[in-house]
């Protein structure tokens, strides 16, 4: 990927990041991070990853908030940024962040066992 392009995906991640904590009112739209945004090379597609706190439900409603709001986002971002195009904009749920938790959780609990299991062995 060009200087160009890594340079467009970090304003648009500012713009959008920005646009959705001060411009967009819906409240499906609970507290969203924007984890990364891939772009193609000719800046029309952009893929915005991004996460919910909340449950499933609270998960799939903002993502339908989001993905109602698309047109609205890119206005916003034709507005503020200098683009002969804005971007067609694919909103997607990055589950990595949950991953990465259930995986600490996880390994975690494995310490946790493998400490009982020397302490009983160490008691006989």
């Amino acid at each position: 990927m060009g200087i160009r392009a890594e340079r467009v995906e970090g304003q648009l991640r500012k713009e959008i990041s920005k646009i959705l904590q001060e411009d967009l009112k819906d409240p499906r739209i609970g507290f969203v991070t924007i984890t990364r945004i891939d772009l193609t090379g000719d800046l029309r597609y952009a893929r915005i990853y991004f996460s919910i706190m909340g449950d499933d439900a609270a998960r799939e409603e903002g993502l339908k908030g989001l993905k109602s709001a698309i047109g609205f986002i890119r206005k916003l971002i034709a507005e503020r940024m200098n683009l002969r195009y804005v971007p067609e904009l694919y909103f997607i749920l990055d589950k990595s962040i949950e991953y990465s938790i259930n995986l600490e959780k996880t390994f975690e609990r494995i310490k946790n066992e493998h400490k009982d299991s020397q302490a009983g062995d160490k008691e006989v």
